[in-house]
């Protein structure tokens, strides 16, 4: 996958001068889009800091219509997805190495993780109604295959709040990979951002 251009985060003041348009199009790659609620997100403005956008962003995502947070869900890609498909941040995300859009050589193994990621996300996407998302942090894919399994016990109203939660914190993450993290911000631990 070839290495994509650093993305440019516009300060919270140059946020706060933007258009809604523009603003949703400044922050898009770091949800994936998800255009209605980043116009909601523009109307909580103004913002002085990264951690009072992002606390925003939780506050907006939480209190949205079904149909906007099943929308911002679904603006990300599945675990597991081809990664010719994924945005270079997505890719990273979910531990594609850069070669990973070659084709693999016709005698090379069925991947055994990408099989079940893909049962998975069709199990939990029938039963739900929405892609699974998670705040990967880090993790190797085969570490989403029990979070996917304990997410199909779940009830779909919590699966949809954990999963609008997550997309935030992945956003999150995203904006202090630009920026650095923020002296006044939190970062919830791997194993909580489940």
């Amino acid at each position: 996958m070839p290495d994509a251009e650093p993305i440019a985060v516009p300060s919270p003041t140059e946020l706060n001068a933007m258009s809604p348009d523009a603003f949703a199009a400044a922050l898009g790659p770091l949800f994936e889009g998800g255009d209605r609620y980043l116009r909601r997100l523009a109307g909580a403005r103004p913002f002085t800091t990264d951690a009072e956008l992002l606390a925003a962003a939780h506050e907006v995502a939480a209190e949205m219509p079904e149909d906007e947070q099943i929308e911002l869900v679904n603006a990300h890609p599945r675990i597991g997805a081809d990664p010719a498909g994924l945005s270079a941040m997505s890719a990273d995300e979910q531990g594609y190495p850069d070669e990973a859009d070659a084709e693999p050589p016709p005698d090379a193994p069925i991947d055994f993780v990408s099989e079940e990621l893909a049962n998975l996300n069709d199990i939990y996407e029938r039963r739900f109604g929405f892609r699974y998302v998670v705040f990967v942090a880090g993790r190797p894919r085969s570490e989403i295959i029990p979070l996917m399994e304990h997410a199909l016990r779940n009830d779909r109203d919590a699966e949809l709040r954990r999963g609008v939660q997550d997309v935030v914190y992945i956003a999150g993450d995203r904006l202090r990979m630009i920026r650095g993290p923020a002296e006044d911000e939190e970062t919830p631990a791997a194993e909580d951002a489940q």
